[in-house]
């Protein structure tokens, strides 16, 4: 499989021979020219990932080349080959919008890592396009199961044929996985939509309270007991009860939720009768409770009794294709709250989105997308850890270098080579960016 188009002019012919088998070799297609006329005349017909072009040629140069094809195909990135000691005309060469420049004669493995982050470059700019017009059609005001993965889809029809039967749910994922967002959708999508859907954060309700909170009391069940007060079973009467975190749940207290689930009845604190309560149940586990009923942690008959159905949702790391997609829907949000203008997202910042691992999943995501649409600093919960995922960082560890080198690259072009003015452009000490130059070998 082809890595992508690559169109390259160069007035050297015996030059463009030679680039062209080794940019081949290495996995391109490449559409070689001698000028740069037959090479705009050919854009009618083929849309290259990325374009090499010379600056120096007759008749056309690579500057006016640069010029039409920023006009006419805007997201095609190109790529300039200069003469040495044309720092100011590469300058001038990526105020005008090119991709990057080579300076003659070139590193030929350079130039083919280059042509990679280019035409990844061209394929995400293209992917931002089409997400953006995707999130355009989703509903502002409600929120929806968001994504286009596979285990996505197959979420979407399991809640739409669940919803439709009034079977308990127990619903299972990770942290930030959206459990309470499958859990309301279920809710909306069923016959009980129109009565009470009642949230109930079993990890943050202390045990003492559970049982009134919950189950009601009555009057003069205990002091300051004034009144007579419905808990949360009945108030949700004719709707849904969610238990978010119910793997939270102690022992003893689990024994007793128990018996409302196996009765539909409950009994106020402080009175004998028993009312009867029409609620669908809903819970939801960030831990594999199987594995706590081992631990002895959970009771088996409760689990048997939340798990008539099961709903398993993907970590955001499993479906990678949809990261880009919910990153412009919350942006797109944040921007619209706030009142501010959507920023737009880089290629080079998908491409980071997508290579990081997000432990926090989707609201890890959201949080991300809001502080960045607000033109706030992003700090990652991983950066304040002392154990971070050195496997994952070491996976990258090239990948960054190349991006660390193309950025000071730019930044020294962009100041003429004044390393004072290139640390001020990349916000860095000076003798960082010393250092930074001498271990990059530039």
């Amino acid at each position: 499989m082809k890595k992508g188009v690559v169109f390259l002019i160069d007035d050297d012919v015996d030059l463009l021979a030679s680039a062209t088998d080794w940019i081949e070799m290495n996995g391109f297609e490449v559409a070689a020219f001698s000028n740069a006329i037959d090479a705009i005349r050919q854009l009618d017909n083929v849309v290259p990932d990325v374009l090499v072009s010379d600056i120096r040629m007759p008749s056309v140069d690579g500057m006016t080349l640069l010029a039409t094809v920023r006009k006419s195909h805007p997201a095609v990135p190109v790529v300039l080959l200069t003469g040495h000691g044309e720092v100011q005309l590469a300058v001038k060469a990526m105020k005008a919008g090119a991709e990057d420049f080579l300076e003659k004669p070139y590193d030929a493995d350079h130039l083919i890592a280059v042509l990679e982050k280019a035409v990844k470059r061209h394929a995400l700019s293209a992917e931002i396009g089409r997400l953006q017009k995707v999130v355009r059609r989703v509903s502002n005001d409600t929120e929806e199961i968001i994504g286009s993965h596979p285990s996505m889809i197959r979420l979407r029809e399991q809640v739409r044929t669940i919803a439709a039967l009034d079977v308990d749910v127990l619903v299972i994922g990770e942290t930030g996985t959206g459990k309470e967002l499958v859990a309301r959708t279920l809710h909306e999508q069923s016959a009980r939509a129109s009565r009470p859907f009642v949230p109930i954060n079993c990890a943050a309700i202390p045990e003492a309270a559970f049982e009134s909170e919950l189950f009601g009391y009555a009057k003069g069940a205990f002091p300051g007991a004034d009144k007579d007060r419905a808990g949360k079973f009945e108030y949700a009467s004719g709707g849904t009860i969610l238990l978010d975190e119910a793997d939270a749940l102690p022992l003893p207290l689990q024994a007793k939720l128990l018996r409302v689930l196996q009765e539909r009845t409950i009994e106020r604190l402080g009175e004998n009768r028993s009312r009867p309560v029409d609620v669908r149940v809903l819970a939801t586990s960030k831990t594999d409770l199987q594995e706590a009923i081992r631990q002895n942690r959970f009771r088996s008959d409760l689990y048997f009794r939340l798990s008539a159905t099961t709903i398993p949702l993907p970590p955001l790391r499993s479906r990678d294709n949809d990261i880009l997609l919910l990153y412009a829907h919350f942006a797109r949000l944040a921007a619209q709250r706030y009142g501010v203008s959507p920023a737009r997202l880089e290629p080079e910042a998908g491409y980071q989105l997508l290579k990081e691992d997000w432990p926090g999943n989707v609201r890890e995501l959201k949080n991300r997308a809001e502080a960045e649409a607000l033109g706030l600093d992003w700090i990652q919960g991983s950066d304040l850890s002392p154990d971070k995922n050195t496997e994952f960082l070491a996976g990258l560890n090239d990948e960054l270098k190349h991006y660390e080198r193309t950025l000071i690259q730019r930044a020294l072009a962009t100041s003429g080579n004044n390393i004072a003015k290139a640390a001020a452009i990349l916000r860095i000490p000076r003798r960082t960016l010393s250092e930074k130059i001498s271990r990059l070998g530039l």
